[in-house]
């Protein structure tokens, strides 16, 4: 579904918890989640530390989403 996306002309962003399943399936831009469960949190983290997790996902995502790539790339979240 990315690469169709991709080739209408609108980038896409995969955000997964197995990135060689992206990688087999071609998606540009891949950013790595937290777990198969909780792909975008941590229950086990307090709400503010939660938050802040989800908020750096986020934001390394619309960086991936606003970044020119000629092959697939994987957007490591910064720790």
């Amino acid at each position: 579904m990315v690469k169709e996306v991709e080739r209408a002309g609108i980038p896409v962003v995969h955000m997964c918890t197995v990135v060689p399943i992206s990688l087999t399936v071609g998606a540009n831009r891949i950013v790595p989640a937290i777990a198969i469960p909780h792909p975008l949190g941590d229950p086990k983290l307090d709400p503010k530390e939660e938050k802040a997790l989800r908020r750096k996902l986020v934001e390394r995502a619309l960086e991936a989403l606003t970044t020119e790539v000629t092959e697939q790339t994987v957007f490591d979240v910064k720790k």
